[in-house]
């Protein structure tokens, strides 16, 4: 029996040995840091220190919210903005959509890209995206916003620790995404102005005792530095070439992508078959997002996109850990499924 194959990273990553070592100094340092008393005071020098250094890390010039992730830190933007929500695209995380509502949608084309976006108001259009890895030209878009009087929300999910940030006004990230713990992310702010404070910790704008050990680990998983994805970018060229070689397709192949995300077809096979086979072998991938593919609904990225195969598409991610073994094991496991 093999030892299992973790390629769903997008989802999650495991935790640094540097966050790892931080999360585990936070967690003796045990004190509230929004206490007046001297233990606290020591922790709440230590939280700002960490504040100071996700910044730094970020190239961030604003403010840092701390928050339990990017869900809520996306929720934090979209309620309490006061600029009410004027667009989102199509392709957003499903936390973004659900808080939109009927807010108007974005045109995007064959690859999940939108095409304009010059809209007052607060507009929301994610910088990678988690399903396909699609990047998006947020400096373009990031100018129409400003130029039509608006201000752009970009949820960086799954680009923060992997790309540069985009000139964005409001900037959602999650730790655990980039070698993290779970439960602790940021919202970075470029005014606070932009927001309405409703009282509580973090200046007034998130209640709840702060997460002191979660924001050291996230500090320290940014400074890891990102000098992995050049060899990710070559193990997701040698997936997709393995993957078209054998009659597979790859999902926005000519559009910007991130390095460790890649999104393949898989002919008359359904994503849930594929999933179900590639488990038993000890493989583990994902269809669409891990925060809705476990209901195995349709994906709403792909169908925007008006994919016609969308129903056999799933998701490989790669990882710090990732190596040219665990691709070859992946393509020959996809073709014993493919020809099952």
């Amino acid at each position: 029996m093999q030892p299992s194959l973790y390629l769903d990273h997008a989802a999650t990553t495991p935790i640094l040995p540097a966050a790892r070592a931080a999360l585990l100094e936070g967690l003796d340092r045990w004190a509230n840091p929004s206490s007046v008393h001297g233990p606290g005071r020591a922790a709440r020098a230590a939280l700002e220190d960490a504040r100071v250094r996700i910044a730094a890390a970020l190239d961030w010039p604003g403010e840092v919210i701390l928050t339990g992730g990017a869900s809520e830190a996306l929720a934090i933007a979209i309620q309490r903005c006061t600029r009410p929500l004027a667009a989102v695209s199509p392709v957003e995380h499903d936390s973004v959509l659900r808080l939109a509502g009927d807010a108007p949608r974005l045109p995007v084309d064959g690859n999940g890209l939108v095409t304009g976006a010059a809209l007052a108001g607060l507009v929301a259009i994610q910088h990678v995206n988690n399903e396909t890895g699609v990047i998006q030209p947020l400096a373009r878009l990031a100018a129409e916003v400003h130029a039509a009087g608006g201000w752009l929300l970009a949820d960086c999910a799954q680009s923060a620790g992997k790309l540069a940030l985009p000139p964005a006004d409001l900037i959602a990230i999650s730790a655990h995404k980039f070698g993290g713990p779970v439960g602790v992310g940021a919202l970075l702010v470029r005014d606070w102005a932009m927001l309405q404070p409703t009282g509580g910790q973090e200046q007034g704008y998130r209640p709840g005792t702060e997460n002191l050990p979660g924001a050291l680990a996230m500090a320290a998983a940014l400074e890891a530095g990102r000098d992995w994805l050049t060899g990710a970018e070559r193990l997701r060229r040698t997936l997709e070439t393995g993957i078209v070689a054998s009659g597979g397709t790859v999902v926005a192949a000519d559009a910007p992508r991130v390095a460790s995300v890649g999104a393949l077809a898989m002919p008359g096979k359904a994503a849930a078959v594929q999933l179900i086979r590639f488990d038993g072998m000890g493989i583990a991938v994902s269809a669409g997002s891990a925060c809705s593919s476990g209901s195995l609904k349709p994906s709403h990225v792909l169908a925007a996109m008006g994919l016609p195969n969308a129903g056999e598409v799933i998701r490989v991610s790669i990882g710090r850990e990732t190596r040219e073994t665990d691709i070859a094991r992946f393509l020959a496991a996809w073709q014993e499924v493919r020809g099952a």
